[in-house]
């Protein structure tokens, strides 16, 4: 079903302008777009040098929020390509005053449009479109072809934690993982039997446990 597009969005977007980038894609060619680079400024941004990690596809804001508050001594980028959710979380930081987040509203395509080579330290991969068709392989968001982004923008040794209620898919990113060459440095079938510490819930998460589906954790590293 079509999400119906939130009141004076545009307007709203921009009273948040403060903490988020909004992806100016006049080229609708992805690949080209990204070879131009208009880089962060991190320590402008945050007022600091602490370490960054980046959410791809945070959604409404409620994991990377709880998250940050977490951590204070960490800077959070998260990105969302759909603006009429992002606004959520838009809102939520500046309503709740949240210092170490800060927004791209892009593709995945495009990170290193904005996302200098080995700049991010840790990658949170929640709940991702497992995108089962066969056809669709190619924009699930731990193809090869965006694996080879995440190892470029990453740091060596730094970190991907994918969660997902999608036995396929964490069948296929496993192995997707382990053909990049990253090292596995954990697996779980089931976190609900296994919580892991300081391992905060979706809102995807919450709904998914309700139903009794399983969910299932990879974190893996990067070694360049």
């Amino acid at each position: 079903m079509r999400m119906h597009k939130k009141s004076r969005l545009e307007e709203r977007i921009q009273a948040c302008g403060d903490i988020v980038t909004v992806a100016d894609l006049t080229d609708k060619n992805m690949l080209r777009a990204a070879l131009t680079p208009e880089y962060l400024p991190f320590t402008q941004i945050f007022g600091n040098s602490n370490p960054v990690y980046l959410e791809i596809g945070c959604g409404k804001g409620k994991f990377v929020c709880e998250t940050a508050r977490l951590n204070p001594d960490i800077n959070f980028i998260a990105c969302e390509k759909i603006s009429n959710v992002l606004i959520e979380a838009l809102e939520r930081v500046k309503e709740e005053g949240i210092k170490n987040i800060y927004f791209l509203n892009c593709a995945a395509e495009v990170l290193q449009k904005y996302l200098p080579a080995s700049s991010v330290d840790a990658i949170f991969l929640n709940f991702s479109n497992p995108l089962p068709k066969e056809g669709y392989k190619k924009q699930r968001l731990t193809h090869p072809r965006f694996l080879s982004i995440y190892k470029q923008i990453l740091k060596n040794g730094g970190e991907i934690i994918q969660k997902t209620d999608d036995r396929p898919f964490y069948e296929f990113s496993l192995q997707g993982f382990m053909a990049e060459g990253m090292q596995i440095l954990s697996t779980c079938e089931d976190l609900a039997a296994s919580p892991i510490d300081g391992d905060v819930e979706t809102e995807h998460e919450r709904r998914f446990k309700q139903m009794g589906r399983k969910i299932h954790r990879i974190h893996a590293r990067v070694i360049k």
